[in-house]
């Protein structure tokens, strides 16, 4: 039986509210809708939260931490954010920028010497401004297959010098998690402490991320993680749709934690629960200045570089009109109004957030599966968000 909870808590900032109607109604069929597609497509657990005018008016958990359904899924179970893990570390590396620490105009090879690529000097011309908004002229994804190879970050490295620029430093987009990891190489030398501590110590602590941490010896030591499911075949119910074909089921089957992505912790080395993301949505639609300032909110998502494939997005493309990145966050504009967005993506994982400054709404979603399903929902809410 798939189970599912309505979270309604008391604290400071998670307290139900009435508001009106209309967004009232869009909740409550979109809560009907989430039910409804998980149990169809079969998927181990999740979790999504909604966030308006600074306060939790929607949470929800899902399913179970794995397939002996031994452990529900609850609002403090921790998911790999994947490349959600992206804007924490953008975060970080203009508090940086911004506190003289280092320049966003500093190029890398000052902070990773080594970093050598085939066409001489190029190396030289990307700076760090260019990895926060994968706009370094790399090819997109440079190896990360080796990421699966066992190599170390180092050995990694000196393989670039086998790489030449698509274009120059600035002017295309190109998606990175490599070239995004070497963000550790710059925060860790412009500065004594690690980039774990300083998430710890300038995000996690202060907005009371109790369930949040880096890396995969900090996941497996959680005794509350959900487990990593990949899908393994489809098979017939036996039942028929109202067009009489069979309805198949999705067989998930569970994985073992892969350390690959975790070598690049600014890329996808985050964890965190849906309450997490709950409170650093919260504060990145403003709501809490003494840690994320206007200033350096405006930073990081002011459109840095075009992101035409976007616009080719499966269920987003009948909506965006237009798609940016900024510094660690999609700016997608969505019918009339701008979305910040990121997406994330790893073995067994699924990763949504979200928010709009103008609406003052906020959204995210986990899965313990790889299923596309999570793109369908999440564009779905900020349809039915629009329409109204």
């Amino acid at each position: 039986m798939f189970f599912r909870f309505t979270f309604l808590l008391s604290s400071l900032l998670f307290f139900p509210l009435s508001y009106g109607n209309d967004f009232t109604e869009v909740r409550k069929k979109f809560s009907k809708t989430v039910a409804n597609e998980l149990k169809k497509h079969n998927i181990p657990g999740a979790a999504y939260v909604i966030i308006q005018n600074n306060k939790v008016v929607e949470l929800e958990t899902f399913g179970y931490t794995d397939k002996s359904k031994s452990k529900k899924i609850t609002s403090d179970t921790v998911f790999r954010l994947a490349s959600v893990s992206k804007p924490f570390a953008a975060t970080i590396t203009t508090m940086l920028a911004q506190e003289k620490r280092l320049n966003l105009s500093d190029p890398i090879t000052q902070y990773i010497p080594n970093f050598v690529l085939a066409k001489k000097d190029a190396s030289k011309k990307i700076q760090i401004k260019h990895l926060l908004s994968h706009s370094s002229g790399l090819m997109p994804n440079a190896y990360d297959n080796l990421l699966h190879e066992n190599w170390n970050m180092q050995k990694i490295i000196g393989r670039f010098d086998r790489v030449s620029p698509i274009c120059q430093p600035g002017i295309c987009y190109g998606y990175q998690n490599i070239a995004y990891g070497f963000l550790q190489f710059a925060i860790e030398n412009s500065q004594p402490k690690s980039y774990a501590t300083l998430l710890q110590e300038r995000i996690f602590t202060p907005l009371k991320m109790h369930n949040a941490s880096v890396g995969i010896d900090n996941f497996l030591n959680n005794k509350n993680i959900a487990k990593p499911h990949v899908l393994i075949r489809s098979k017939r119910t036996g039942k028929k749709d109202k067009n009489g074909r069979y309805i198949k089921q999705n067989v998930w089957h569970p994985v073992k934690v892969q350390p690959d992505y975790y070598k690049v912790a600014p890329a996808a080395g985050v964890n965190a629960s849906i309450t997490d993301l709950a409170k650093w949505l919260n504060a990145n639609m403003g709501n809490n200045p003494d840690v994320l300032s206007p200033h350096l909110l405006n930073e990081l998502t002011t459109p840095r570089i075009k992101t035409k494939k976007d616009l080719r997005r499966r269920y987003w493309k009948e909506s965006l009109k237009d798609a940016y990145y900024g510094y660690g966050w999609r700016i997608y504009q969505f019918d009339k109004s701008p979305i910040i967005y990121h997406s994330g993506w790893v073995q067994g994982y699924r990763a949504d957030i979200g928010y709009s400054p103008e609406l003052g709404i906020g959204f995210a979603m986990l899965m313990n599966a790889e299923s596309n399903l999570i793109n369908k929902l999440s564009h779905d809410f900020w349809k039915a968000v629009h329409k109204k």
